[in-house]
């Protein structure tokens, strides 16, 4: 016997699969094929999936009133193809957020990790890749094919370009516009965004050492101060920074950047205290 709660005003999708401990609040509209996984609350307005899209939700999710979660990507080419979106465990969408099915364009996944909060009318476009523990504040949006990784922080009415990428453990401030790649371990602001400083703070609280914060700080510098060419200062990090996990990750992801990473080498661009 099923052990979960529909309002009787919901209309849900026979193909939606509901696992126990689900509850569906009233005038809610759940759309596709899929599943929503386990303790997740649907409070009442919210609409999950579109006619043609396919949604995993995991589990211990909410989504509040007027969230629209699953919907068509906002891409002229969609024709209606069967694409996903992916949502893993315990993420809050705050009112009105919306997070979009993929295109076919790629490999057909928006996907969302886990322990994400998400507020009022932000937006996930499709496509984008969205790693665990990411918090965007108000009004916040994501272009198509944006790549947030874990633990990143984005504060309010800030805007992202399409494939644009942001590392891990960034802090992206309020108001800026990002249009290149934000290196990880920094925080970046500004229209457009730059790299402004090391997020220390964020770092100690993420359990870092006060030896391995020092080690990121002068990678950071190395690459965002002087005139040197981006090639020459992975090559200097290469020689004068400790060897670790996170720095060889931090010359991968300049390495592997498509869009640039956001520098201003002028004196006013580095905002530390160091």
């Amino acid at each position: 016997m099923a052990n979960y709660k529909i309002h009787p005003s919901s209309v849900i999708s026979p193909d939606i699969h509901i696992a126990d401990d689900v509850e569906i609040g009233p005038y809610c509209l759940i759309q596709g094929k899929g599943f929503i996984g386990k303790g997740t609350f649907v409070e009442g307005h919210v609409t999950l999936g579109s006619r043609h899209g396919i949604i995993e939700i995991g589990e211990n999710n909410h989504f509040c009133p007027g969230a629209v979660i699953g919907g068509a990507p906002q891409d002229l080419s969609y024709k209606g193809e069967p694409t996903k979106l992916i949502i893993g465990n315990n993420n809050t969408f705050r009112e009105f957020s919306t997070a979009n099915l993929a295109t076919s364009k790629g490999d057909g996944k928006t996907e969302i990790g886990n322990n994400g909060y998400f507020m009022a009318y932000t937006h996930i476009g499709h496509d984008c890749k969205v790693g665990n523990n990411v918090t965007i504040a108000n009004n916040s949006h994501l272009g198509g094919h944006c790549e947030i990784e874990d633990g990143v922080t984005i504060g309010g009415v800030c805007a992202f370009n399409q494939f644009t990428k942001v590392g891990r453990g960034a802090f992206v401030a309020g108001s800026s516009i990002v249009n290149k790649d934000i290196l990880p371990f920094c925080r970046a602001q500004g229209t457009y965004a730059t790299i402004r400083a090391t997020n220390k703070i964020g770092l100690a609280r993420k359990g870092f050492s006060r030896e391995e914060i020092a080690n990121v700080h002068k990678a950071i510098r190395i690459i965002i101060m002087g005139s040197h060419t981006v090639e020459e200062g992975i090559e200097r990090i290469l020689n004068e920074c400790t060897m670790s996990p996170n720095i060889e990750y931090f010359v991968n992801f300049i390495r592997s950047s498509k869009r640039g990473i956001a520098v201003d080498r002028s004196p006013k661009g580095w905002q530390d205290d160091e």
